[in-house]
């Protein structure tokens, strides 16, 4: 995902020269293109998050539409009171972009795990929060963010997702992307994990379970509509990310849920149970730990039905 963003926002930067970007002093294989093409748009920060982001705050106040990079929680929580009072509060154009959401980073241990970054940035208001499920889904909401006006987090899995849309017709912010139709059971994901939930159809089709599946590459503003939808039609509606089960995507569903008098669904939200991750290990290994890989998420549904 990490290159598919630079790739595109290369281009981007190339026909929009407001664009800027900038880094916490890292990610420089993957950033060498973008700075040796668009060097008068680079900036490096140093390791110095903080005022990464307050810098994007004064150039975005300026009229630049700039994006800060950096690995999981180093460009969000270690730099949240500068996000909220210098980026959100001002509505300033600034796009905070993580590598690593979840356990990508899983062999650094918990002080890399980024497992509470959604729920933080989600309760910032005016704050457009995002995580693509793959690599055309990380391309478009790139080019959905330098055309949007305002605060946002991007967050993005490291490198090796694999593509499942060959092209996302009319993507808009906000609005979910339909993987398949299905009875009874609808699946909703965010981010990386679904690649987990490919592997979870598969066990659940074996056992004559025919969920639908939807992207939600938005998790700020939710796709209400199709949650409302989908909530009186189905039995069971499942949420799965590779994040907290609280204040995150499975909890903005469950708030949208809570208020529905005509709901015919129950929900079950999948995701890591308000621990601390304190196993180390790569990202598929910290994924069976914690429950939230393929054979776990079918064995919940299978359960729940």
């Amino acid at each position: 995902m990490r290159d598919t963003f630079v790739k595109t926002l290369i281009k981007l930067a190339k026909e929009n020269k407001s664009i800027e970007l900038i880094t916490g002093d890292l990610g420089f294989g993957v950033l060498k293109p973008f700075w040796e093409q668009c060097p008068d748009q680079f900036t490096n920060a140093g390791i110095a998050e903080q005022n990464m982001t307050t810098v994007a705050a004064g150039m975005a106040l300026t009229g630049k539409k700039v994006f800060t990079y950096s690995i999981g929680n180093f460009s969000t929580l270690r730099c949240l009171e500068q996000i909220r009072n210098d980026c959100a509060y001002h509505k300033a154009d600034v796009k905070i972009v993580c590598i690593g959401g979840g356990f990508v980073y899983g062999s650094l241990g918990m002080s890399h795990h980024a497992t509470e970054d959604l729920a933080v940035l989600r309760a910032l208001p005016d704050v457009v929060v995002m995580a693509p499920a793959d690599l055309t889904e990380a391309e478009e909401c790139t080019k959905a963010l330098v055309k949007y006006s305002g605060t946002a987090y991007l967050r993005l899995g490291r490198g090796g997702e694999k593509r499942i849309h060959r092209k996302i017709q009319n993507f808009e912010i906000g609005k979910a992307i339909k993987i398949n139709d299905g009875k009874k059971v609808a699946i909703f994901s965010t981010g990386a994990i679904f690649e987990e939930i490919k592997g979870a159809l598969e066990i659940l089709m074996k056992r004559g379970i025919d969920p639908a599946v939807y992207t939600f590459p938005t998790v700020k503003p939710i796709d209400s509509e199709l949650v409302r939808d989908i909530a009186k039609e189905f039995e069971l509606i499942v949420t799965c990310e590779e994040h907290n089960v609280i204040g995150g995507f499975g909890s903005a569903v469950a708030e949208l849920m809570a208020e529905l008098r005509d709901r015919k669904a129950i929900l079950v939200r999948i995701g890591v149970n308000d621990v601390y991750s304190v196993r180390v290990g790569d990202q598929k290994y910290l994924r069976q730990q914690y429950g939230i890989d393929a054979k776990s998420i079918a064995e919940r549904i299978i359960r729940e039905l």
